[in-house]
């Protein structure tokens, strides 16, 4: 009979146990798929150390001892001394360590999700101001390939020009040297775009204003879920329960069962450190010297003040641009030996226009990717 009750109630405290792992299964697991990955590494480290954590706050503790307690009274009730072997084995189970260890996977993931926002601002930090150049410098890569073999044409005629005396040296000198702008500038550009390859990149639809928000509110969180672990501290909902025999003493049932409640008083100091640790946290992300914060604010002005004024140039050759094909349109027809050579000075000056413009378009307009709503 003995035997029967102590492998009930030892069998009912580890099915109780089982079922307080699996209070929350979705705990582990990754971010939303349409919250870009980043940070892994970390991400993996803070989780893994969140689980090991939380797996000692939920499951049970198994616990055992073995001794000697007196046994005998004497008349009146004063003990004599005589020594009984008494051996205790059961479990325990504090229903409190469930909060605890889902508290603490929350904080992993919050400390996943700062890291990320954190790894995203540092990319643009370490961008700058060539923040969205990507797209802008393979527009103009783009408008230059188009346009060279054209240009490498015009310079061809002009020789065999120059052969047969229908034009003259300088003519020849002056659209070589354009042409060797357009070429160095083609080079640039490829040398530009191997930098910025090298370089990390910011998620594809993210802004600078959004991200320094969601590392606001992940740090905030760190921080919210850490009180609620220290206040959670002071609580202890247990129950006890396991075989307890002492030798050569007469006992019907050697089981025992046992619910104990604690509450540590300290807790009635922990609010107001708690919120003043909190308020600290929040302003010493953004006083921080050396942060993203202060770094990232300080790119935005960068940013705001280059898209405008690229976006002013851009209006300025987009008009230029204007101006200079409807002048060739009109010398188009004319077949007189001058009006051949300005039009292949504006062809040449056509082309690195439309380069630059193809660039300051696509910069403006990744710029305002990046920066959100009142960019300019």
């Amino acid at each position: 009979m003995r035997k029967t009750l102590t492998r009930g109630v030892l069998w009912w405290l580890a099915a109780r146990s089982t079922s307080a792992l699996a209070v929350e299964p979705g705990a582990g697991t990754p971010p939303a798929e349409q919250v870009e990955e980043r940070a892994a590494g970390y991400c993996d480290m803070v989780r893994g150390v969140g689980d090991a954590e939380a797996a000692l706050e939920l499951a049970p503790e198994v616990f055992g001892s073995f001794g000697a307690v007196n046994t005998g009274e004497a008349e009146g009730g004063t003990a004599l001394g005589k020594p009984k072997l008494r051996i205790t084995a059961g479990l325990s189970y504090d229903f409190v360590g469930i909060y605890r260890g889902r508290t603490l996977r929350q904080r992993a993931q919050a400390e996943c999700r700062r890291h990320q926002a954190l790894s995203a601002l540092q990319s643009a930090v370490r961008q700058g101001t060539g923040l969205g150049e990507e797209e802008a410098l393979q527009a103009r890569a783009q408008a230059l390939q188009e346009s060279l073999p054209r240009a490498e044409q015009l310079i061809a005629t002009l020789r065999e020009d120059l052969q047969s005396g229908k034009a003259t040296l300088e003519e020849l000198n002056a659209a070589q040297v354009r042409l060797d702008h357009l070429r160095a500038l083609h080079t640039d550009t490829h040398l530009a775009r191997e930098r910025l390859a090298a370089l990390p990149r910011l998620p594809a639809g993210q802004k600078l204003e959004t991200l320094l928000a969601d590392l606001r509110a992940a740090d905030d969180a760190v921080e919210d879920h850490s009180g609620s672990l220290r206040r959670a501290r002071a609580w202890e909902l247990s129950i006890r329960g396991g075989y307890d025999e002492v030798f050569d003493i007469d006992q019907d049932v050697p089981l025992f069962g046992q619910v104990m409640l604690t509450y540590d008083l300290g807790h009635l100091w922990q609010g107001h450190a708690n919120a003043r640790a909190r308020e600290g946290r929040r302003r010493s992300l953004v006083e921080e010297v050396d942060g993203a914060p202060l770094r990232v604010a300080e790119l935005l002005v960068e940013l705001r003040a280059r898209m405008r004024a690229e976006d002013a140039r851009l209006r300025e050759v987009t008009t230029l641009i204007s101006d200079l094909e409807g002048q060739l349109r009109e010398v188009e027809a004319l077949q007189t030996r001058e009006i051949r050579r300005f039009r292949d000075y504006l062809l040449l000056e056509l082309a690195r226009l439309r380069a630059e413009r193809a660039y300051l378009g696509a910069h403006v307009e990744s710029l305002q990717r990046f920066l959100g709503e009142g960019a300019r």
